[in-house]
């Protein structure tokens, strides 16, 4: 049987999605629990490798098992095992072309930047940024990165691809006045390893800073240089809001 699952979590206990070893990790978990009640195999392919202490709400996520069982006693079983920090938001029967790396349409990401101390249960869910912010420099520098561009300067080394291309198509900051909170909001097809948390801090880096003007976040990306000095957001405000697909 094959099951499209949607899967929330909070990334802090964890050092990404990806099986790692001697390490915690989510795929790990969510392994280890599925064959611990379930007692028969099962593969798991997850739509985004998430980072260590990034979140998510909507990761997508392709189980295969021989076992057949309702979608909705799945979900059931599994969040009566899962510690509370995984959550299996749905469960559906999929065909065997179901692969949730194809047919992408978009994938949205939202980062959240605190502009005054949180409170202790939100301060594991965004980047606490003492310095004032600019909000208008700041929409004008992350609206830079839209459209499509060699995103080099603002990757991971550790990212083995070598196209480093990528589109994204929009990008929105929202100021949410109840939690003191900037939500940024980007949409695009596909991203670079830690590609979301670079772009915002180096949008974040110009736009609390006097000094510096919004061409030269221009300047760093048409020198497609990855070791300039503006800020790497840090993972915890990083946020896997939704997958979309093209065939549904």
């Amino acid at each position: 049987m094959i099951y499209k699952l949607i899967i929330a979590y909070d990334g802090t206990a964890y050092a990404g999605w990806q099986q790692q070893a001697h390490v915690p990790s989510v795929l790990g978990t969510i392994e280890k629990t599925f064959a611990r009640v379930c007692n028969v195999p099962a593969q798991f392919l997850g739509a985004s490798r998430t980072d260590a202490g990034v979140h998510a709400l909507g990761q997508v996520v392709r189980c295969i098992t021989p076992l057949s069982i309702d979608p909705n006693k799945l979900v059931w079983v599994l969040n009566n095992s899962l510690p509370i920090d995984i959550h299996i938001r749905s469960a559906a029967l999929v065909s065997d072309t179901f692969h949730p790396m194809h047919n992408v349409d978009h994938k949205i990401y939202y980062y959240h930047i605190y502009t005054q101390r949180p409170l202790p249960f939100c301060a594991l869910y965004g980047w606490y940024y003492r310095t004032p912010i600019d909000s208008k420099k700041l929409e004008e520098a992350l609206q830079i990165f839209v459209g499509t561009h060699d995103f080099n300067a603002f990757y991971c080394a550790e990212d083995k691809r070598t196209d480093t291309i990528r589109t994204i198509d929009a990008i929105s900051v929202h100021y949410i006045k109840r939690f003191n909170a900037y939500r940024i909001t980007v949409k695009g097809h596909s991203f670079l390893r830690h590609m979301i948390r670079r772009i915002v801090g180096a949008a974040v880096h110009v736009a609390s800073n006097s000094d510096f003007q919004v061409n030269l976040i221009k300047q760093v990306l048409l020198a497609k240089n990855p070791q300039h000095a503006l800020l790497n957001a840090p993972a915890e405000g990083l946020l896997l809001y939704r997958i979309t697909y093209t065939n549904g």
